[in-house]
């Protein structure tokens, strides 16, 4: 049955893609940089207390899986701007991204949304993150390690002066944000036609796709 879902799912996407208008720039897309990326990739800046990246989830996991077939890199970046907590808290949760990607742990960063989100759970301190790894498995020493490395620290790091950049050029300014080649920006409105939320994110993702093979 599983595989069943997947395939008409696929074919769903497939007939989708296939009947959306052309993507236009200025329209479905704007550039903001003069070159792209060595590699194709579409990069998701998101924030765990932002709804809409909360509802956007879906989306982000049919790129990822998208990825593995249009060779592309499918990228979460994850921003401290958003007025639900303080700064160094968004922070904390950076770099629980990022360790749930070291660790291979996804499960753990679907739940910090789910906490936030479903369970109405506040994250004040690292050990709240902690817990919330411990209950997906995760030893807890391999979480100290990886959390506090200087690798995981680096990343979240260089999320945050991306973020930086962009957001003083004004091409960041909400989430969540696709940039595709490090040179386009997905519009997200220029996909209001769209009937349902499936026809919606197929659209965005089939644009995202094509852009992935623009120079």
């Amino acid at each position: 049955m599983k595989n069943l879902i997947t395939l008409v799912m696929a074919i769903f996407m497939v007939a989708t893609a296939s009947s959306a208008e052309e993507i236009k720039e200025g329209v479905h897309y704007e550039v903001i940089a003069t070159t792209t990326t060595a590699t194709p990739e579409v990069k998701e800046f998101f924030s765990y207390y932002c709804p809409h990246c909360h509802n956007f989830e879906p989306l982000a996991d049919s790129l990822k899986k998208a990825a593995k077939t249009d060779n592309f890199k499918f990228v979460k970046s994850h921003v401290d701007f958003l007025p639900a907590a303080g700064p160094d808290i968004q922070m904390m949760l950076t770099k629980a991204l990022v360790t749930s990607e070291v660790l291979n742990v996804p499960a753990a960063s679907k739940a910090i949304f789910e906490y936030i989100h479903n369970q109405r759970g506040v994250f004040t301190k690292e050990k709240d993150i902690r817990d919330l790894f411990l209950i997906h498995n995760v030893d807890g020493e391999k979480f100290d390690k990886a959390f506090n490395s200087f690798a995981v620290k680096a990343a979240a790091n260089k999320m945050k002066k991306e973020q930086d950049s962009l957001s003083r050029r004004r091409v960041l300014t909400g989430v969540p944000t696709f940039i595709v080649n490090g040179k386009y920006k997905i519009l997200n409105s220029g996909f209001k036609n769209a009937k349902t939320y499936d026809e919606y994110f197929a659209q965005i993702q089939a644009a995202a796709i094509e852009l992935t093979k623009k120079k």
